[in-house]
């Protein structure tokens, strides 16, 4: 076997690939709820311009889930512990987004480096160690799956309650605090969860790549539209589709997850770059801008 076969052995090999989808079947419905999360979730993300945010709640997710593993308690409940820590820290401290920007800048070196240190101490298999890092969502089992669709479903039920009103304050929060919107205290609950939604996806891709689950299928899906229906539809799409088919292409390799969804979503986000900009030249920009009921 040449090494160019021998690397394309390692990223897709479907042998006994019908045995092996079996087995990831709590990881393909988990992967419909991720999706959900991360697609609406990264909707508010693009509006009011947090993608720092979704990579500094994401490395005290990883903090927290490196402790859990370390005292050998639920690697999710600590995942998410450690979001909610990060996100309610930037919630209260960054009211401006100058003042965001700067606590997210301090939580992730020390996030990151809380997570260093914990995983030096286990002394456990290094595969665990690693699918912190890059995802493990193959390997659900029946407690990761009950804490991962418990959370999902809290999380959409939270932002179905704020939809309307979050949608207000993101697209002009001068007017809508004018009108009585609580805009600051949206802006907390939505923090809050944020950081729900990015301990979820951390089980997916990793806390280095979280990125591509709660902001690329939203980016994606603003180049094509803007409309207030189609905009949160087309990014949960983009993310279930990401997930879905790192899953598929994931099982019949020997890497993990992370590269396939990350090249899913970002292709996918390619593609809608390209048909934004060829709409945009033959009949200009008639998106519709989204507009607070």
């Amino acid at each position: 076997m040449t090494l160019a076969e021998g690397v394309w052995h390692q990223i897709f090999s479907f042998e006994n690939y019908g045995e092996l989808l079996a087995l990831v079947r709590n990881s393909l419905i988990a992967g419909v709820a991720l999706g959900l999360v991360g697609g609406l979730a990264g909707v508010f993300v693009i509006m009011r311009d947090l993608p720092f945010a979704v990579h500094g709640i994401s490395e005290l997710s990883f903090a927290g889930a490196s402790a859990a593993l370390l005292l050998g308690v639920n690697i999710v409940a600590g995942s998410i512990a450690g979001s909610l820590l990060a996100a309610g820290a930037i919630g209260l401290l960054g009211a401006r987004a100058r003042d965001r920007n700067s606590a997210i800048g301090i939580l992730m070196p020390f996030g990151l480096g809380l997570g260093v240190l914990f995983l030096a101490l286990y002394k456990g298999r290094a595969a665990n160690k690693f699918g912190l890092l890059t995802g493990q969502i193959v390997a659900v089992d029946t407690p990761q799956m009950a804490w991962l669709l418990g959370t999902s479903a809290l999380v959409l039920v939270a932002l179905a309650v704020i939809w309307r009103p979050l949608t207000f304050a993101s697209a002009d929060p001068d007017v809508a605090a004018a009108r009585g919107v609580p805009v600051r205290g949206l802006s907390f609950v939505f923090m809050i969860v944020l950081g729900l939604a990015v301990a979820l996806s951390v089980q997916v891709v990793g806390a280095l790549l979280v990125l591509t689950l709660v902001v690329t299928p939203a980016a994606a899906a603003a180049r094509v539209t803007a409309s207030p229906v189609l905009l949160p539809l087309l990014s949960v799409v983009f993310a279930v589709l990401s997930i879905e088919g790192g899953i598929l292409l994931a099982l019949g390799g020997s890497i993990p997850i992370s590269p396939y969804v990350t090249t899913i979503s970002f292709t996918i986000y390619a593609l809608c770059r390209v048909a934004g900009a060829y709409r945009t030249r033959r009949w200009g920009d008639r998106r519709v801008v989204p507009q607070p009921a």
